[in-house]
């Protein structure tokens, strides 16, 4: 059995399989543009934190690269915070499991459009936020346009994107590869003093769409230590809004 197997990885589930009572954090996913490409299992492993393997499907990993908008981001269960609590976003993200079999997302890096919740998420959470100028456009139809440059030293040389999507119809029941690319109810990332944590999150099943794919130019995936995407990506899907509330950090491994 090849070394990434996922035996000991808990089911993929289209609801979370734990829940949130005390909420950390709560905030609304929109217009979410999901695009993927299959990578090697060992170019992922080495940006893992310490106790994740690279989760696989059919041997096969993966690297997504999602721009959204985030809105109403907050505390607890007060209200969204005005202004800062809603920005357009870009991340690139791969997936893990733990020792303890949960599933989840790491993060390589979150570009945001907001300074003050980049500074705040990196300090608070130990998560790679970026900033970055960062919009997003709507076209005739349904075309959908995200564009991103980082913001800071490097000039021309700064990783951005261009990312443009037209959205097709709601997807009645997803396929397996694409429940394992969405149905993540948590993420992994490396914390103070060298532990691994794990934040649970829960929100409703994904609404996913069909997406087409019109243009795509890119150097964030490549910027994050991996090999630059070859060709189309495996998978584009659209899911217009899904609202989420994460637990309190739980300990890694066992």
């Amino acid at each position: 059995m090849s070394r990434w197997g996922d035996e000991s990885a808990e089911p993929v589930t289209t609801v979370g399989p734990r829940p949130v009572g005390r909420a950390l954090l709560t905030q609304s996913w929109r217009d979410v543009t999901f695009l993927h490409w299959p990578v090697a299992p060992a170019a992922v492993a080495p940006l893992l934190p310490a106790g994740v393997r690279p989760d696989v499907h059919e041997g096969t990993a993966h690297v997504g690269l999602v721009p959204f908008r985030m809105h109403g981001l907050g505390f607890g269960r007060g209200p969204g915070l005005p202004y800062l609590g809603s920005f357009p976003e870009t991340n690139v993200r791969v997936y893990g499991v733990d020792r303890r079999g949960r599933r989840g997302v790491v993060f390589l890096t979150l570009e945001c459009a907001r300074l003050l919740p980049v500074l705040g998420a990196r300090a608070a959470l130990r998560l790679p936020y970026r900033w970055a100028s960062m919009r997003r456009r709507t076209g005739g139809g349904r075309d959908l346009l995200w564009t991103s440059a980082r913001i800071g030293p490097g000039g021309r040389g700064r990783p951005a994107t261009r990312i443009r999507v037209r959205v097709g119809e709601r997807i009645a029941e997803p396929t397996a590869l694409e429940h394992f690319l969405t149905a993540r109810w948590g993420l992994h990332t490396a914390w103070y003093g060298g532990r691994t944590v794990y934040l649970p999150n829960v929100h409703g099943t994904w609404p996913l769409h069909r997406a087409e794919l019109l243009e795509c130019e890119e150097d964030l995936v490549a910027a994050c230590g991996l090999p630059a995407p070859e060709g189309a990506p495996l998978s584009v899907l659209y899911a217009p809004r899904v609202d989420v509330r994460f637990g309190p950090p739980l300990a890694g491994g066992r």
